[in-house]
């Protein structure tokens, strides 16, 4: 059971702060603020700042898969 705890754990630090990374280099601002921010929001808001997060991270994925760099002009 612990070990089922520590891999959600990890699952989560390692692509769920993605957004946050993303979203703090693309303001110029630490990582480690954005993420306060959304855990005083989510506090704040009973919630409403983790469905932002959720979101953010969708639109995220989306314009990845969207928006992929091409190595050459021979993988179109």
């Amino acid at each position: 059971m612990l070990q089922l705890v520590y891999n959600i754990r990890y699952y989560l630090e390692k692509r769920g702060y993605y957004v946050c990374a993303r979203l703090a280099d693309r303001l110029g601002m630490r990582a480690k603020s954005v993420r306060l921010f959304f855990i005083y929001v989510s506090f704040a808001t009973l919630g409403v700042g983790f469905a932002i997060y959720l979101t953010l991270a969708f639109w995220l994925k989306l314009k990845d898969l969207v928006y992929t760099k091409r190595t050459s002009v021979f993988d179109l």
